[in-house]
């Protein structure tokens, strides 16, 4: 009975497995991280991005090259999210609870919005800013992050 358990446990971990989509591969020839995202959340997460994020942060996450300094306020404005400013210093994990729980009030305005979006809202602009970076930044970011 006890094996019989184990196979059925067995199976249906790797039944549902087999339902989760691969986000990566390996390029065996140059050894760079690839990306292998659904393209139906990128559009969803662009539409996000485009109704709740693009006055902040640009249309194509460009923001400004301003923001590394603090404006009159003493905050630093939105930062770039397109793989020119830290964004990619941050795994999935920190930026979605920037995007829920906001930024520190002392340091910027990044709002809070986990009374707004919901998380599959928040996974899909993720992924949406993701696929804006250089191949270079996703393959130190995966290897920094995901890949330990």
């Amino acid at each position: 009975m006890k094996i019989r358990n184990f196979l059925l446990v067995s199976m249906v971990v790797l039944i549902a497995a087999c339902g989760e989509p691969a986000q990566h591969r390996i390029n065996s020839e140059t050894g760079m991280v690839e990306r292998i995202f659904d393209e139906n959340q990128i559009k969803h997460g662009e539409a996000v991005y485009v109704a709740n994020c693009v006055v902040c942060h640009g249309h194509n996450g460009e923001a400004t090259s301003e923001w590394r300094k603090t404006g009159p306020d003493g905050k630093y404005p939105p930062p770039p999210l397109n793989g020119t400013a830290h964004t990619w210093h941050h795994s999935t994990e920190v930026l979605k609870r920037t995007i829920l729980k906001g930024g520190p009030p002392e340091f910027g305005s990044m709002p809070a919005w986990e009374d707004k979006l919901t998380e599959q809202q928040v996974d899909d602009v993720i992924v949406w800013i993701k696929s804006l970076w250089p191949d270079e930044i996703y393959d130190v970011w995966y290897k920094n992050f995901e890949g330990k």
